[in-house]
């Protein structure tokens, strides 16, 4: 007697004939048989892409900040576009912090405190964006230009300082 249970391979696209033992019993229940369909080649090519991104997650942190903060902007101005005034005030917290690590932790390398200025220029320019955003609308003409310099520079340096971070040897902190 064959073996009914395993599967008969067939190539992709050819019909495929199951063979269903006859029943013996007028009574007897008749057999539905539920076939799969295979995956199409654009659901296969999704399903790549979303694992490769699902992979991949970590690397792409900043263009997701990006993309959320694009939508969080753009429901905050149709809700409510008077909260940039009271989101000005944020414009102002990298310089705040860039003092504050100055007198706290005093950098005697001048390459940690350019990194230092340019992160703290780059979260200015971002609040100041995200304060613009809800005000006028993400989708103002310079503002999304803005918002793609923001999210290719941070994306950028993310790449940066993820791969020398791994070639360099750790430093002990003071």
């Amino acid at each position: 007697m064959p073996n009914r249970t395993r599967a008969r391979k067939v190539p992709y696209g050819s019909t495929r004939t199951a063979y269903v033992p006859r029943t013996r019993r007028r009574d007897a229940q008749p057999i539905v048989l539920v076939v799969p369909e295979r995956p199409t080649l654009a659901q296969r090519a999704m399903s790549a892409f979303g694992a490769w991104l699902w992979e991949t997650r970590g690397t792409w942190a900043p263009t997701g900040v990006a993309l959320a903060a694009l939508l969080a902007t753009g429901v905050l101005h149709l809700l409510a576009w008077w909260t940039a005034l009271l989101l000005a005030p944020a414009a102002a917290a990298p310089s705040g912090w860039l003092a504050w690590i100055g007198v706290r932790r005093p950098a005697r390398d001048r390459s940690i405190r350019r990194w230092r200025r340019a992160l703290a220029a780059l979260a200015t320019t971002a609040a100041i964006w995200a304060v613009l955003a809800v005000g006028f609308g993400p989708f103002a003409r310079p503002l999304v230009v803005i918002w793609l310099a923001l999210a290719t520079t941070a994306q950028a340096l993310w790449l940066y300082t993820r791969r020398t971070a791994a070639t360099e040897p750790i430093e002990e902190i003071n």
